[in-house]
């Protein structure tokens, strides 16, 4: 099974999404989107240099996610509020320095989406000297309130997730 499908849950979901944007259960669309389910992830394949990785703590996970969901409605509210409402000589855009202990590939990516996820920040890269995370914040008033954020938020859960 794993020759053909090496990643069953990528295979559904190229299905599903072929299926949705073409608004159609033709057989034409059925067969070409079963052939896209079975050929990109095969094509896909030599990209994964990782086998499938296995949640830990599942309740952990969820409760990030949904912290990290409340944390961007927040941001949203706050980015958007700064652009509309605040002079432009009001704001402290700085690049900021995150110690990680985070090694996980996996859940590195992750912490990378909930950063870049959220309004305001970018994370720019980890820096190969220190294993630092190099983050940009939009409109900074406390260096450590970020650090502190980023640690015990995101990255002390992802850490029980997946190290």
């Amino acid at each position: 099974m794993s020759r053909w499908f090496p990643s069953p849950p990528l295979s559904v979901a190229l299905l599903v999404m072929w299926l949705l944007l073409n608004q159609s259960l033709a057989p034409g669309h059925l067969l070409l989107g079963a052939l896209l389910a079975v050929v990109v992830p095969l094509w896909a394949k030599p990209l994964r240099p990782m086998a499938a990785v296995r949640f830990k703590k599942p309740i952990v996970m969820a409760r990030l996610l949904g912290m990290a969901l409340v944390e961007i409605v927040r941001s949203c509210f706050n980015v958007s509020r700064i652009i509309l409402f605040t002079r432009p000589d009001g704001l402290n855009s700085q690049f900021i320095r995150v110690p990680l202990d985070l090694k996980h590939p996996h859940g590195l990516a992750l912490l990378s989406c909930l950063i870049n996820s959220t309004p305001g920040t970018v994370w720019v890269e980890i820096l190969p000297d220190s294993h630092d995370l190099a983050l940009h914040v939009f409109d900074l008033h406390d260096e450590a309130w970020w650090i502190d954020t980023i640690k015990t938020r995101y990255e002390q859960p992802l850490i029980e997730i997946f190290e």
